[in-house]
């Protein structure tokens, strides 16, 4: 089975919403439950010597279930690509979260760096190192609570945690003395020298170690030198010298940290660490839901679950299980009755919508079609009646070509369906909607939005918005959209053929042709439009930088005319333009956003940027710097 039909047999999938070396990231939609998900799709052939850091980071994730580390849900292995379905984090990396703020206060940081501990305790007792701890590794949930991620790195050695390593991995400006200088070290021991320089970027804004020349940034790290700001407080600064100790045998340990003085601070109580729902635990609401709405025992659903194969079923438990602690109904989506031998939930609703989709489709086409362009049968039955005189002998002939040209159109829809399904892109997705075409559609158009509550004024507010949900029911199956497409073209071209037909039709054929209209309207995406009208209406959130101008079309003119200066290399898409930087011998180095927007209120031109590749703080260097100069 083609790798992607596979992927779309259980989830809905959309756009692009992250990107790295070896993989990039989509935003998705399992059907059954409807919840969001995030879908890691990496392809075997690009992984080369990577597939085994793969294989690491599944089967870690696979034993891991903590309040703080984002779970794994599914995966999906084909002959040519690796999909992991992964939790939807929709606030989006903690290094965003650290350059819409410059830097986090004392308080925001301890409530922060609490939930880390709590995540690195837990991981450090299942035997795991992480080894690549950073602020892009840590993302922000809807609820503005913190989830671990990127195990590819992470290491559990069979001696136990204790058992000294070789391996030299993860980022430079966050790695361990120790590391650097191909000594063997404790995994343990260097996460919590990462936690350290991340607790700095937090309370900081920027790194304690850094340099262009890496050779002068390892000196650094070896020395243990930095600076600490004026503005940290005597308990941050004593931390921070007790968790960036060059000697590991000094350096402070997990299990001191989650009762230590700064951490406590104003909690009173230490780091809860342990998992709130241990691996293999089973809700019996979501046991009884499935058992009911997949139609089989609770007593097969119960051993299917058990194996924790994190197939199909493992995805639907735990994102029920995901709906429950969210306090939203435990409900599974209708859908068609499943035979046994495809196992428990073997068959999509997406399949189910498109069998159905189609039926009525073909049903209203036929229809029309007869109705349309076809004499209607009670006159045939009229003209049977009566034997052709000379002077009636035209309008047979009329009749006759009348005919011809109905099954001319009919095989043309056939050949037109054909063309299309060949060349159908199963991830194709409508363009953004305009808000002058269609106010409508756009208004109707649902937004996800995270809303965490802080008092921060000078900084735009803290909500990170998600991609627009389209109209269009995304488990249509890719052979049912283009033959919509075509057969509206068709019935178009048919009912502006003749405009007597459409007076003979009456209110019936009217109504058949607006219904119609109105079903293909919901089913299809839209086409894509090459430019916006204007720029797209946001709400606050932290990745947007405020500008003082009122006219969008400057701001874009503005930035546009400061690329070229920065060496960034761009592609235009209306208000959007997707920027890249190159490395000397031409490889891409860096990948970003930057787009012009419209906040909601107040309403002001703004740009939002994001990050799809590259180093984070170069990018923020970057970004920072064009948009200074472009003086907005």
């Amino acid at each position: 089975m083609d790798s992607a039909a596979e992927l779309l047999k259980y989830y809905e999938v959309y756009e692009t919403i992250g990107s790295g070396g070896f993989a990039k990231v989509k935003l998705g939609r399992h059907i059954l439950t409807g919840e969001k998900v995030a879908i890691k799709i990496m392809e075997k052939k690009e992984l080369g010597e990577d597939l085994p850091r793969v294989k690491v980071e599944i089967e870690a994730m696979k034993s891991l279930s903590h309040q703080h580390v984002c779970r794994l849900y599914h995966v999906i292995e084909t002959n040519t690509k690796i999909y992991m379905i992964l939790e939807y984090c929709p606030g989006g990396e903690l290094f965003d979260y650290i350059v819409a703020k410059d830097r986090l206060s004392e308080e925001e940081t301890r409530v922060f760096f609490r939930q880390i501990v709590s995540a690195l305790a837990y991981v450090h007792s299942q035997g795991y190192a992480h080894r690549d701890l950073k602020p892009e590794n840590l993302l922000i949930d809807e609820d503005h609570n913190l989830k671990l991620i990127d195990f590819g790195l992470c290491a559990k050695p069979k001696g136990g945690l204790g058992y000294e390593l070789m391996t030299c991995c993860g980022s430079p400006a966050y790695a361990a003395p120790e590391l650097i200088q191909g000594k063997a070290y404790i995994g343990s021991e260097a996460d919590v020298w990462s936690m350290g320089v991340l607790l700095f970027a937090l309370l900081c804004g920027y790194l304690p170690f850094d340099d262009d020349n890496c050779m002068v940034l390892y000196r650094k790290i070896t020395r243990g030198s930095y600076n600490n700001p004026h503005w940290l407080s005597p308990g941050s600064i004593l931390l921070l010298n007790q968790m960036m100790q060059v000697d590991p045998k000094h350096r402070v340990t997990i299990r001191q940290l989650l009762d230590h003085p700064w951490t406590m601070s104003g909690y009173g109580t230490p780091v809860e660490w342990h998992s709130k729902q241990p691996l293999g635990y089973i809700d019996e609401d979501c046991i009884t839901e499935m058992s009911v709405s997949l139609k089989i025992s609770r007593q097969s659903t119960l051993q299917l679950v058990n194996e924790w194969k994190y197939d199909q079923t493992t995805a639907t438990y735990l994102l029920l299980l995901s709906k429950k602690q969210r306090g939203k109904p435990v409900r599974i989506r209708p859908q068609l009755p499943v035979s046994r031998g495809q196992g428990v939930i073997s068959l999509s609703l997406s399949l189910s919508v498109s069998v159905s989709v189609s039926l009525v489709i073909n049903i209203l086409v036929s229809v029309f079609l007869k109705r349309a362009t076809c004499p209607s049968a009670e006159k045939r039955r009229d003209q049977t009646k009566h034997a052709p005189t000379p002077e009636r002998e035209p309008n047979a002939h009329r009749h006759q070509e009348r005919r011809d040209q109905c099954r001319e159109r009919t095989n043309e829809n056939k050949e037109n369906v054909a063309v299309a399904n060949k060349d159908a892109d199963i991830f194709a997705l409508p363009a953004p909607r305009s808000p002058v075409a269609n106010r409508k559609a756009t208004q109707s158009n649902k937004r996800v939005l995270t809303t965490p509550t802080h008092n921060n004024t000078n900084k735009v507010g803290n909500k990170l918005d998600t991609p627009q949900e389209p109209l269009v029911l995304r488990s249509l199956s890719p052979s049912v959209r283009p033959s919509l497409r075509s057969r509206s073209l068709d019935l178009a071209g048919a009912s502006r053929g003749d405009s007597s037909q459409k007076r003979r039709g009456g209110k019936v054929f009217g109504s058949l042709e607006r219904g119609l209209d109105k079903v293909i309207t919901l089913l299809t995406p839209s086409k894509r439009r090459g430019l916006r009208d204007r720029p797209r209406r946001i709400k606050a959130q932290y990745n947007v930088t405020l500008t003082s101008q009122t006219n969008p079309d400057q701001v874009l003119n503005q930035i546009l005319s400061i690329l070229p200066e920065k060496h960034v290399d761009f592609a235009q898409k209306g208000y959007t333009l997707k920027c890249r930087t190159q490395g000397d011998f031409g490889k891409v180095t860096m990948v970003f956003e930057l787009e012009v927007c419209l906040l909601h209120r107040p309403e002001v031109v703004c740009v939002r940027r994001q990050r799809l590749k590259g180093d984070s703080w170069v990018y923020k260097h970057l970004v920072e710097d064009i948009l200074s100069t472009s003086s907005i």
